[in-house]
């Protein structure tokens, strides 16, 4: 009979490297787990924190919450505008996947198609003219009179029946303008390679046509002033800075309709003009 008071041999250091590298690697396969859990975890409330930023909606657009329960993500607002301005909500775009949006600085809604057909064509409401009376309507968003299309200027009806703005443009980056700055701007807008479309009046009054088109040659850059397609909402005007020196700068007034043309257009990058979705007018 074996003696079993005496002690056990020691497990041979072979073994023992063996125990530690497997209790290692259990402990690693661990820490990976639960961060692919995290991670995935993580990844599923991107959607909603995306949720709450503001997006600019086509022209026409209820409040966002009646919006987004009106809208059926149809796409026929898509299908029908003319400068493809208008694009679909992606699946890292929260609780807005599939609905239409517009962002003014890849391509503008520069009302080409004179009706605004993408109201036209929305088959819910989600899109309108002018609210119901039992929708709540922002008075910064109403605009004081019906916007005059520069394009339907010389027709018998040059107005839009369009109620409500989308946003409201500002010069964001003063230091940045050229019109400040005192310097004019040759050649394509926002270079050749950029894929934006644009109507104006002196090509065709129809069809619009890549931005790419249409170089400029101007003494004192005002880009976003004659591009405008909607009278009195932009101009170039002399403000005396800080220093004492008079500046031609572009400001905004009320019949703006955040139509985007004006961050579209400007040639320098960033924008210094950019759009502001679903801001009002404040006087």
């Amino acid at each position: 009979m074996a003696d079993e008071s005496k002690p056990k041999a020691p497990a041979p250091s072979g073994i023992i490297n063996k125990r530690k590298l497997e209790e290692r690697r259990r402990f690693l396969r661990s820490i990976i787990l639960g961060a692919a859990v995290l991670g995935i975890s993580t990844l599923g409330y991107i959607p909603v924190a995306s949720a709450w930023r503001v997006r600019m909606r086509p022209p026409g657009a209820l409040e966002e919450p009646d919006f987004l329960s009106s809208c059926i993500k149809c796409g026929q607002c898509v299908q029908v505008c003319p400068v493809q301005a208008i694009k679909l909500d992606d699946i890292d775009h929260g609780f807005g996947v599939g609905v239409p949006h517009i962002v003014s600085r890849e391509q503008a809604c520069d009302f080409s198609c004179d009706a605004v057909q993408c109201i036209l064509a929305c088959p819910t409401g989600a899109l309108v003219y002018k609210k119901p009376a039992f929708m709540p309507l922002r008075g910064e968003m109403r605009v004081a009179n019906p916007p005059i299309l520069i394009a339907k200027e010389k027709d018998p009806e040059p107005t839009l029946n369009l109620m409500e703005r989308t946003g409201l443009a500002r010069l964001a980056r003063p230091d940045a303008c050229l019109a400040v700055q005192g310097k004019g701007f040759k050649g394509q807008a926002r270079g050749a390679d950029f894929k934006g479309k644009m109507r104006f009046i002196e090509v065709d009054r129809w069809k619009p046509i890549p931005l790419r088109d249409h170089p400029f040659d101007l003494p004192l850059c005002d880009l976003c002033v004659r591009t405008c397609p909607i009278r009195g909402a932009i101009s170039l005007q002399e403000v005396v800075g800080k220093d004492g020196v008079r500046r031609m700068t572009p400001t905004v007034h009320e019949p703006c309709l955040g139509c985007g043309v004006c961050e579209m257009i400007c040639p320098v990058e960033p924008a210094a003009i950019v759009v502001d979705a679903r801001k009002g007018w404040v006087a």
